[in-house]
C-alpha cells in the first residue's frame, strides 16, 4: 500500500510539473515573439504619437483633435481575427479599417472579407505599402507592389528641424476623386479642387482633393474572370481608380532610386488608390415610408472596398494640418511640383477631410430607401482590425488566447464561460488524480490493414477524362457499348465546351493540378443548363 501511495504521489508530481511547464510555454512564447517590437498604426496606443492612428479614431468617434470634433460613429475593434465579419450586426452599416497590416492577411480571412463586401454589403478600407494585403487584394483583381514608389513629378517638400528644405521622391501626393475613375473624368472636373462648400453640401462628384503619402508603394489594377458578362460567374461591380501616380513614377525594385533603370518597374499607370463597389446587394433594414411608418424590409445596398497604397495616409502625422505642420509640411504646398498647378479652388487641411467624406460616400447615407431615423452616425459602426499589429509584450498571451477562443464563438457570454472552464480544468488537473488499477494494451498486429495506395499524380488527367466521359454518357442515357460506338466527332459535338473537348482529345496539352481542379468544377457544372 505504501509503495502504491508513493507511485501515486510521483505521478501527481509529474502531472503538476507538466502542466506548469505547458502554462509557462503558453505565456512565454507569445511574449518572446512580441519582444523588441513596437506597436505601430494602432487606433488605441498613444505611446508613439505620429506613428499611430489614434487621431483617426478620435475624429471618427466622439473625441477631439485640436479644433476638430469627432463625427459620432460607433467605434469598435477586433483584436483576434476579421474572419467573423459576416457575423456582425448590420454589416451594410459597418466599415472595417485594415490599416498597415504587419502580419499577412491569410486566405481564410481574405475570403471572409471578400464575402463581407460582395454578399453582405459591408464597407472596407485597406491601407498597405507592401504585399501583406496581397491575398485580400487578389480577391478583387488587384496587386500591391512590395517596393517603394518614386515619383519626382508629384512630390512635396518638407522643412526639417534645421530649417532646410527636403525633397524626397517618396513624399508623394495624389489628387483623388471620391467615386469616379480619374481616367474617365472630364478636363474641367480634373482641374477643379473640392471646396469646403462642396464637401459640406455633398457635391463632390466633379472635383478632386489632394492626399499626402509618405513612402507609398503602388497598386496594379487587373481583372477577374467574373468581370466577363458572358461568364457563368459574372458579378456586377464598378472598379474606379481614384488616383494615379504621375506617368513618370516607378517602383524602386533594385533599391537604387534610378529612374532610368529598366529593372525598376515603370508601367505608367501605377494606382495610388482604387475603389470597388458592388451594387444591388440585398440587406434587411428599416425602410422609408412603408405602410404606416418605418418597417423592416429588404433594402438594396452597395458593398464597397477602397485600397490605398500607403498606410501613412491615416497616420497621425498627416491626419490634421496641425500635425503636418509640426513635421514641416507647408499647407500651401508652394513647391514647383505641387498639386496647385493641377487644380484650382482646393486646399489641403489634412488627410482627414478626404477620408471623412469618402467614408460618408461609402456608407448608406445617400440611400433614399433607408429610413431617415437610421441615418444617424450613431447607427453606423467603424471597426479597426487590431489583429494585424504587434501588441505589447505583457498583453500578447491574452491576445493570442482570445484570438483562439473567438474562432469558437463570437458570443461575449460564451467567450468568458470558455475561459472560466479552461481555468477550472487546469485546477482539477492539478488536484490528486485517483489511482487506477494496472492495465495494459494488447495489440494484435494481424488486424492492421495496409493503407490504400495513393493515386499517382501522372494519372490525375486520365481520371479527370474518365469523369468527363462518364458524365457525358450518363447525361445522354447511353450504355457503355453505345458510348464506345460513338465517333470522336460525335462525342465532341455532345460535349460542346471547347475546354472539355481539348481535355478529352488533345494529346499535346498538359495541365497543372490547379487547372485540373478548375476543369473538375466545369465538368460538375456541365449539362446543368
Amino acid at each position: 500500500m505504501v509503495a502504491n501511495e508513493g507511485e501515486g504521489s510521483r505521478f501527481n508530481l509529474f502531472i503538476a510539473i507538466a502542466l506548469a511547464a505547458t502554462l509557462l510555454l503558453v505565456l512565454m512564447l507569445p511574449m518572446a515573439f512580441a519582444a523588441g517590437k513596437d506597436t505601430a498604426y494602432s487606433a488605441y496606443d498613444q505611446s508613439q504619437g505620429v506613428g499611430q492612428i489614434t487621431d483617426v479614431r478620435a475624429t471618427l468617434g466622439t473625441g477631439e483633435v485640436g479644433d476638430i470634433t469627432g463625427l459620432g460613429y460607433v467605434m469598435g475593434n477586433t483584436i483576434s481575427t476579421p474572419m467573423l465579419v459576416n457575423d456582425w450586426q448590420n454589416p451594410h452599416r459597418t466599415l472595417l479599417m485594415v490599416i498597415a497590416p504587419e502580419k499577412p492577411i491569410g486566405e481564410t480571412e481574405a475570403q471572409a472579407i471578400f464575402e463581407f463586401v460582395t454578399e453582405e454589403g459591408g464597407k472596407v478600407i485597406v491601407a498597405s505599402d507592401n504585399k501583406n494585403a496581397n491575398v485580400l487584394a487578389g480577391k478583387f483583381g488587384l496587386t500591391y507592389y512590395n517596393d517603394p514608389l518614386f515619383d519626382n513629378d508629384q512630390v512635396y517638400e518638407v522643412v526639417n528641424e534645421d530649417g532646410d528644405i527636403e525633397r524626397h521622391p517618396t513624399n508623394v501626393w495624389g489628387l483623388h476623386s471620391f467615386n469616379k475613375d480619374v481616367s474617365e473624368m472630364q478636363e474641367g472636373e480634373l482641374s477643379t479642387g473640392c471646396t469646403e462648400t462642396a464637401l459640406n453640401t455633398r457635391t463632390f462628384d466633379a472635383c478632386r482633393m489632394p492626399v499626402m503619402y509618405r513612402g507609398p508603394s503602388g497598386i496594379q489594377v487587373g481583372g477577374l474572370e467574373s468581370d466577363d458578362p458572358e461568364s457563368d460567374e459574372y458579378v456586377e461591380r464598378d472598379v474606379n481608380v481614384l488616383a494615379y501616380a504621375s506617368p513618370g513614377a516607378f517602383i524602386d525594385i533594385l533599391g537604387d532610386g534610378s529612374e532610368g533603370n529598366v529593372e525598376n518597374d515603370a508601367p505608367g499607370d501605377i494606382a495610388l488608390s482604387v475603389r470597388i463597389d458592388y451594387p444591388g446587394i440585398t440587406a434587411m433594414d428599416k425602410l422609408r415610408g412603408t405602410g404606416s411608418g418605418n418597417e423592416y424590409g429588404e433594402l438594396a445596398v452597395t458593398g464597397s472596398i477602397v485600397f490605398f497604397a500607403d498606410d501613412e495616409v491615416f497616420a497621425n502625422q498627416y491626419w490634421t494640418l496641425e500635425r503636418a505642420q509640426e513635421a514641416g509640411l507647408d499647407a500651401n504646398c508652394a513647391g514647383a511640383t505641387c498639386w496647385q498647378r493641377d487644380i484650382s479652388g482646393g486646399t489641403w487641411s489634412g488627410n482627414y477631410e478626404y477620408v471623412h467624406t469618402l467614408i460618408w460616400d461609402m456608407m448608406e447615407f445617400d440611400n433614399s430607401n433607408l429610413a431617415e431615423s437610421e441615418k444617424l452616425r450613431s447607427n453606423f459602426h467603424v471597426v479597426f482590425d487590431e489583429s494585424r499589429h504587434v501588441t505589447g509584450v505583457a498583453s500578447q498571451p491574452f491576445i493570442e488566447t482570445i484570438s483562439t477562443i473567438v474562432l469558437l464563438t463570437s458570443d461575449n457570454f460564451l467567450k468568458w464561460l470558455i475561459i472560466l472552464n479552461l481555468g477550472l480544468l487546469l485546477l482539477v488537473s492539478i488536484m490528486v488524480v485517483p489511482e487506477k488499477a494496472n492495465w495494459r494494451h494488447v495489440f494484435d498486429l494481424t488486424r492492421f490493414r495496409e493503407r490504400p495506395t495513393k493515386v499517382d499524380s501522372s494519372d490525375y488527367r486520365q481520371r479527370v477524362q474518365k469523369a468527363l466521359f462518364a458524365k457525358v454518357r450518363v447525361f445522354y442515357d447511353l450504355t457503355r457499348d453505345q458510348m464506345a460506338l460513338k465517333t470522336p466527332a460525335e462525342v465532341q459535338t455532345m460535349i460542346g465546351d471547347p475546354r472539355l473537348v481539348e481535355l478529352a482529345y488533345s494529346t499535346s496539352r498538359t495541365y497543372s493540378p490547379q487547372e485540373l481542379r478548375e476543369l473538375l468544377i466545369a465538368i460538375r457544372k456541365w449539362g446543368k443548363k
